[in-house]
């Protein structure tokens, strides 16, 4: 047989060694889904600008509980609520204590902010919170909306949840005055989807009555929690499980109108215990 000359194997090993070092700088190609996909997407936020009813209550207040610290039952790690409401903010003092700014500095693009305000804009007493319905009501959440989406990120108004105040009928006695037609007349002036609390939570009360509603509310006896030894009747106010109830509507409503993708939520039809609420020691904000 005739010997292949010594100078072909050479160059055969040589370009074995070139291919070798070629493909291994390839990427690796992986059969199946998209490698797109491979990677998760960083979960969106949703910031909440409130006052007392959504505010986050620590151990010392327990259970108090504002649906803004009941809201993350219903989201899955898709998104994550940031919850900066304030007790006893209005429109106006959430702006002149900073804490929007709080918001703006940390709200990113495809984000959310919920805005609901009105409970405390009501009071004519106060001017550091009062607003008037059709002028600066209006302009002060138009602040939130034209700033939201100036970074990138989508405003949702949300009108005041109800108080707990029957007639002598045992129906529901609306409080808010004008404030949520003013909110949602801003609504459909600067085209921001709207959730009407003040209309589900109602209808929510009425269903269940005067004595129904006394476990959504701050109707606690006596002796029974430690945080209120004497007891307490309020009717503004919820305890864990009215907090949840409230923040189901408020799911239900963002779901249902796609104002964050059906894919966000959880458990929008399923029992939330009250041990799914987080009391934290010291306030978050």
């Amino acid at each position: 047989m005739r010997r292949r000359p010594r100078w072909q194997d050479v160059a055969r090993r040589w370009r074995t060694l070139f291919l070798a070092v070629c493909l291994s700088a390839l990427p690796l190609v992986v059969s199946g889904p998209s490698t797109a996909g491979a990677y998760a997407a960083s979960p969106v936020h949703v910031y909440v600008a409130g006052d007392s009813t959504a505010s986050t209550y620590t151990t010392g207040q327990a259970p108090r509980t504002g649906w803004g610290q009941a809201l993350p039952a219903f989201f899955n790690s898709n998104a994550v609520v940031v919850n900066v409401a304030k007790s006893g903010a209005s429109s106006k003092s959430f702006i002149d204590l900073g804490r929007l700014d709080h918001i703006l500095g940390l709200i990113t693009k495809g984000d959310y902010l919920l805005i609901s305000f009105g409970h405390n804009d009501e009071k004519s007493e106060d001017p550091s919170r009062y607003t008037i319905p059709a002028t600066t009501y209006k302009s002060y959440l138009s602040q939130y909306i034209d700033k939201a989406r100036d970074k990138g990120a989508n405003p949702v108004l949300i009108t005041p949840v109800e108080r707990r105040h029957f007639n002598s009928s045992g129906v529901i006695a609306p409080s808010h005055g004008e404030y949520p037609a003013a909110m949602t007349e801003l609504a459909t002036a600067k085209g921001v989807p709207l959730i009407d609390l003040t209309t589900s939570s109602t209808r929510l009360w009425n269903a269940q009555g005067v004595e129904g509603t006394k476990s959504y509310f701050m109707h606690l006896a006596a002796g029974v929690y430690p945080n209120y030894p004497d007891g307490i009747e309020d009717n503004t106010h919820f305890q864990a499980y009215g907090a949840i109830q409230v923040a189901r509507l408020i799911a239900r409503s963002l779901s249902s109108q796609a104002v964050i993708p059906a894919a966000d939520f959880q458990k929008l039809d399923d029992k939330i215990p009250t041990s799914a609420i987080v009391w934290p020691t010291t306030a978050p904000y």
